[in-house]
């Protein structure tokens, strides 16, 4: 018998993860001041899922969302974004087992490990990969890209560090631990 590369409970995941981050930095985006920048909540559901269904799941769904995100604004599809979603996704999903949230442990060791990771992929994702893609694909200005991808970086992880940390520790307390079902 062959093993499954993803489950079906994953799959099922980045629909509703991809759907949800879209709606979320679609709609509910809070301009940051800077031009193509905005503060969105639906980086903090790519942290969550990914944080629970692992580095396929992640950049699926920040590919995905992004790429329905940006049709749906109509000045196309900004490719360099759209990777970069995917990577942050990745790249944090590289470390999900470590967070321990299915097994409904997410305390404050985890808690700091994610959030030291998500400062760190999003730093190396926004910081560096999405400028310096804009640079490559589009000829954009380098003071420009850095300055809106230092601004998202900032963003994005603060929101992960409030708003992905907030839900994963709700999620995790609506998981029924090993033995804690009690026979009358």
């Amino acid at each position: 018998m062959s093993k499954k590369i993803i489950s079906v409970k994953a799959v099922v995941a980045i629909g509703i993860g991809a759907a949800l981050f879209f709606v979320l930095n679609r709609f509910v985006a809070i301009p940051s001041g800077v031009p193509n920048v905005n503060l969105n909540l639906g980086i903090a559901i790519l942290a969550v899922f990914t944080a629970i269904f692992g580095p396929i799941a992640g950049f699926l769904i920040g590919f995905i969302g992004h790429t329905l995100v940006d049709l749906t604004f109509g000045w196309g599809v900004w490719w360099s974004w759209v990777i970069s979603s995917g990577l942050f996704g990745c790249g944090l999903g590289i470390f999900w087992k470590m967070f321990k949230i299915e097994e409904g442990n997410f305390k404050i060791r985890q808690i700091i490990t994610f959030n030291i990771i998500q400062i760190i992929a999003n730093a190396v994702v926004w910081g560096a990969i999405a400028p310096t893609l804009d640079i490559f694909i589009y000829q954009e200005p380098a003071n420009k890209v850095y300055l809106q991808g230092l601004v998202a970086g900032s963003l994005n992880a603060g929101v992960v560090l409030i708003l992905g940390t907030l839900l994963i520790i709700g999620y995790t307390k609506t998981i029924a631990k090993s033995g804690s079902l009690k026979a009358e």
